[in-house]
């Protein structure tokens, strides 16, 4: 778009705005695709000029074009038919999805991490787009580190109690971004929460993801005693870029999408969220991370983004084919706060408590200690005002969940004022979460309250003591894909199977905000337990800094390829990865290709690439016209007719969603090795299908070397409207490149 087409599409804004009603407004995000200018000083001045100054919100005028404004609906829709406008839709919200890891994933054997110099590693910058940081943790120390990369161009924006020198040579840039959020829900200071304005972190999600992907090495840390050891993020010698744009566990569309704008232009060479909006997903061009992460991947910056905590099939969000998404899934460590019931049984309870009970105290049902007026049923579930306190009082309260998303720790605070002085919560679908309670408290599953209500019914005075957590390592089967990660399929385009990978996000320590008491039950910690895909995503983010320093030429793709193909399906007993909490059966849809093995992933043989053009021809497949592409690449640009089928991308899995008879599939393979090596195909065959893989040895004489495969699909029964799993493996006998494979055959 020409500046003129701007400044006219700006005009017309402020016009109907000023002569149209606007109490209707709401906070619209105009994108308008490549940037084409020289730079963005002028676009800026020009949109101040003409547009009304209640509309503008935010510019985007560095990596990509378009702007945020307060429009009513029926100016949305005259907006987003004007010429050069890719699309107009509302900023949603986003949220945030919230030591031993890196030991349980190997990342200390790796050779070449251990031999990388600190000019090598320190030299990438992974940007960070969450709820700030808390710069004074031990875990940011910039000790050892040289001068601040001359690549990086990016600022240290001062605000409350934050300044200049909270910045260093680990925290290299900050910027924070809370318009959209004041435009969505008002200013920051009727939140009534603490918060500061500035990228200082009030709430301790960005200083634990920051600290996961690039924390410092510290000795001796712990939270309250539990999970002690050294903390140290995956690649503790990369640079920190902070990108605050969640408020209060918050994240509007338009501040994230101005984060990314900035961090494309600052010069980061990862980008890391873990947060995204709620189910459904919308479509890629109508949402903020997919567009900030397509303008992210054309520049070579590879983005890291967590799929979701919604638990169930078809909930995982930041699904676009260019992003990087990650499931959760645990490590082989637990913690335990066991029961001691009065007749001498121990159950096994699982929670994060540091508090010790000197003596044993009588039992009570949430149900059988009923306020007044309030059902038996209700009572259970111990929510505000529907326990007695009377009877209560000097008691342990065993309760129930009502839904998936209840508070846990609120129950402990209802007991709590109520003078009761434990919890016993009967959660099976959430019992290896690691909870915090502000008393005595722990999680039980179903076989554990079967013999807890058998004692209380028999026993005339039953009694329980809950003892303080105690760390269990070395646990099998792990690792375990978390209950509440979200699952796949990809809602938007099924044939790019998603998640892509898993990797650990329960029970995970990282540096946190000691001002973030509510989600450590009142107590300020350096340290803090906490679990969700927010915490896998950080790992992820950090094994791709590694390979990055190792391996700087390659494309995000590459990365992203070689973190998925060199990724294992099994866990530590040699069985497939379960899910928890009952090890049920998964697939692709619970940990896309696997769980990440970074010793691998730094040599995986060969990689599946793919490129701007790649990523045209997919968008061609999915239906976007001349004109959208146009806008979007800045560029003339035309579809192939026929357009090349979206499941033919040189994606690292294979997917087809419609499948109706024989299908060919193709692929193309670069090779990463020294010698010359041959690679022959293995197919894990999906039920009802078989298939063919031509050629089925590739031979490779030297690094750098392109080859092309086919794989022939002939399904001899349909799959029921479901998918039918497989793989496909290239192995040279030192190798594996696995593939998963993915089809919904509706007819043969």
């Amino acid at each position: 778009m020409r500046l003129a087409q701007v400044l006219t599409l700006l005009l017309f804004i402020r016009l109907t705005l000023v002569h149209g009603a606007s109490s209707n407004a709401k906070h619209y995000i105009v994108y308008m695709g490549e940037h084409s200018h020289p730079n963005s000083e002028s676009v800026i001045r020009a949109n101040h000029e003409m547009l009304a100054s209640e509309a503008a919100v935010h510019h985007y005028s560095k990596s990509f074009r378009g702007f945020s404004a307060m429009l009513t609906p029926e100016q949305a829709k005259r907006v987003a038919e004007s010429d050069g406008v890719v699309s107009v839709f509302e900023s949603r919200t986003s949220k945030i999805h919230t030591t031993r890891t890196w030991n349980f994933l190997g990342i200390d054997s790796i050779q070449q991490y251990k031999q990388l110099q600190m000019d090598s590693s320190s030299n990438v910058i992974v940007g960070v787009i969450d709820s700030g940081i808390w710069p004074e943790s031990e875990s940011f120390s910039d000790q050892g580190f040289g001068p601040v990369p001359d690549k990086f161009k990016g600022e240290c924006v001062t605000g409350e109690q934050f300044a200049l020198s909270n910045c260093n040579r680990k925290i290299i840039g900050a910027r924070y971004y809370f318009k959209g959020f004041e435009a969505e829900y008002g200013s920051l200071e009727s939140q009534g929460g603490t918060f500061f304005r500035s990228a200082r972190d009030s709430d301790g999600h960005g200083t634990h993801t920051a600290s996961t992907i690039a924390g410092s090495v510290v000795a001796n840390v712990s939270l309250l005693g539990m999970a002690g050891g050294t903390a140290r993020g995956g690649a503790p010698s990369a640079r920190l870029a902070i990108y605050k744009a969640c408020w209060f566990g918050l994240c509007s569309d338009a501040d994230v999408l101005l984060a990314m704008d900035d961090a494309i232009s600052d010069g980061a060479d990862i980008l890391s969220l873990s947060l995204g909006p709620d189910p459904p997903q919308s479509i890629y061009f109508e949402d903020a991370i997919s567009i900030g992460s397509f303008h992210a991947f054309q520049k070579g910056i590879l983005v890291s983004c967590s799929a979701g905590n919604s638990f169930f099939p078809g909930t995982a969000s930041n699904v676009a084919p260019w992003i990087l998404t990650v499931a959760a899934s645990s490590v082989d460590r637990i913690f335990n706060s066991n029961i001691y019931l009065g007749n001498s049984r121990i159950l096994k309870g699982f929670s994060l408590n540091p508090l010790k009970m000197e003596t044993s105290y009588g039992l009570i049902a949430g149900s059988a200690a009923a306020a007044k007026g309030v059902p038996p049923s209700n009572a259970s579930f111990c929510k505000n005002n529907t326990l007695d306190a009377t009877l209560i009082k000097g008691k342990i309260v065993v309760c129930t969940i009502e839904t998936l998303t209840d508070n846990r720790r609120e129950k402990s605070i209802f007991i709590r004022q109520g003078g009761g002085v434990g919890m016993i919560l009967i959660d099976p679908l959430a019992k290896d979460i690691g909870f915090q309670f502000v008393l005595p408290g722990t999680v039980i599953g179903q076989e554990e309250a079967v013999l807890l209500q058998k004692y209380m019914e028999t026993e005339k005075n039953p009694v329980a003591k809950i003892y303080p957590t105690i760390t269990v390592l070395n646990t099998k089967p792990a690792p375990a894909v978390a209950g509440f990660s979200s699952m796949g399929p990809n809602i938007i385009t099924p044939e790019i199977l998603k998640p892509d990978i898993t990797g650990p996000g329960l029970n995970i320590l990282a540096a946190w905000s000691p001002v973030a008491i509510e989600a450590t039950a009142e107590r300020s910690v350096n340290y803090n337990i906490v679990s969700g895909t927010s915490m896998s995503c950080p790992h992820i983010s950090a094994v791709s800094a590694i390979i990055k320093s190792i391996k700087p030429s390659w494309s995000p793709a590459a990365i992203k390829s070689a973190i998925m193909t060199t990724a294992t399906v099994l866990d530590n007993t040699k069985h497939l990865i379960g899910r928890q909490p009952f090890g049920n059966e998964t697939t692709p849809f619970d940990y896309g290709s696997g769980h990440i093995n970074p010793t691998a992933a730094l040599e995986p043989g060969l990689i599946y690439d793919l490129d701007s053009t790649d990523i045209i021809n997919f968008l061609c497949s999915i239906g976007a016209s001349p004109a959208q592409l146009k806008n979007l690449t800045g560029q003339l640009t035309y579809c192939q007719n026929p357009p090349i089928p979206s499941y033919n991308l040189n994606y690292p899995s294979i997917g087809v969603s419609n499948m109706n008879g024989s299908l060919s599939v193709y692929r193309t393979v670069t090779y990463y090795g020294k010698d010359p090596t041959v690679y022959y195909a293995y197919v894990d065959h999906p039920v009802g299908v078989k298939v063919k893989v031509t050629p089925s040895k590739l031979c490779f004489t030297k690094t750098g070397e392109k080859m092309s495969f086919k794989v022939d699909f002939i399904p001899y029964m349909n799959s029921s409207g479901s998918f039918v799993f497989g793989a496909l493996t290239w192995s040279n006998g030192i190798h594996k490149v696995r593939s998963p494979i993915g089809l919904n055959v509706l007819s043969v």
